[in-house]
């Protein structure tokens, strides 16, 4: 009688899956989670640098809060927002119409890879470089180009203040944004209508669809999770502007705090030795703000007819 074969005992490899992502939950929770846990805590305390001695921490509960609140805190998140719209907005058309150009094989671009590099450059250079060339650029004192062209072309008899006006310098903020984050949207954009399964097109197109209806009603909707992530990104990124700002008007704000954004007014209260607790209450209103108006934009940009197809699966699922 032939003896009874072995079992061979199964080989399970999800714990090697646990062992390499541990590395990332460790650092975050040692970098990101505990800071943001100790914030939550020192925004209910009093701490603060003066003559030469340290006051606290003394517990005053929501105090920093209704100090923060009854301040210029609004004005500041106002001016965050109107400089995040002006760059925004021309950075999500120009990127779209880009990543359409170059996967437009009927176009026939040539060079592509070049231009695709040449886009992406500026997001490589560090944002006080580039906000101290465009301030150079735009320069009132030392008559930089902007002002050259325009005086020796005649178009101003002396040179413009375009760090004097709230107009000028909030331009010139967004328009450096815009510079900086174009190229980036526009490969993640790139991939996103690569990824569309061309015979879509093919049968659009068959059907006598022009490229605009392609356009509008097989890409957008097809590549609207990319689009989700790149205003979701960029809208968190606008809320936490700080560098370029910062750079462009020496930390003032100038003109009249017109530029003065939310992490601007934050880092005050960090370098000039001002209550910390205050500085920790506008980090965790600047976090909430960030998560409401996150989940703010995937609620509007959900995809509505998802529980109908979900329903209708399921349902032809129980049918088989």
């Amino acid at each position: 009688m032939a003896a009874p074969l072995s079992r061979r005992k199964s080989i399970s490899y999800s714990k090697w899956g646990y062992f390499f992502i541990a590395p990332f939950f460790i650092i975050y929770a040692i970098f990101s989670l505990i800071p943001l846990i100790d914030t939550f805590k020192n925004s209910f305390f009093e701490y603060y640098y003066s003559q030469l001695k340290w006051t606290g921490p003394n517990f005053v509960g929501f105090d920093n809060y209704k100090m923060v609140l009854s301040g210029d805190l609004m004005k500041y998140f106002g001016n965050t927002f109107i400089i995040w719209i002006i760059g925004f907005i021309p950075q999500i058309v120009v990127s779209l119409a880009l990543a359409s150009w170059f996967t437009d094989l009927r176009l026939k671009l040539k060079a592509t890879g070049f231009f695709k590099v040449v886009i992406y450059l500026p997001n490589v250079i560090m944002a006080a470089a580039i906000s101290m060339l465009f301030y150079s650029i735009f320069s009132e004192y030392a008559i930089g180009p902007i002002n050259s062209i325009l005086l020796n072309a005649g178009a101003i008899t002396e040179p413009y203040k375009f760090f004097s006006y709230t107009t000028s310098t909030r331009l010139i903020i967004a328009g450096i944004n815009f510079l900086m984050w174009y190229g980036n949207t526009t490969i993640m954009l790139m991939a996103a209508i690569m990824g569309v399964d061309t015979s879509l097109y093919e049968s659009a197109q068959i059907d006598g669809a022009n490229p605009t209806q392609t356009f509008w009603k097989i890409t957008i909707p097809l590549i609207r999770p990319i689009l989700l992530y790149v205003l979701v990104t960029s809208l968190i990124g606008g809320i936490q502007m700080f560098d370029i700002p910062s750079v462009i008007t020496n930390a003032k704000g100038a003109p009249n705090r017109t530029t003065m954004t939310v992490v601007m007014y934050l880092n005050n209260y960090l370098t000039t030795g001002k209550n910390y607790g205050m500085a920790g209450a506008v980090s965790v209103i600047l976090f909430i703000v960030a998560a409401v108006l996150s989940l703010l934009v995937f609620y509007l940009m959900r995809d509505k007819d998802a529980p109908k197809k979900k329903l209708k699966k399921k349902k032809g699922a129980n049918l088989l």
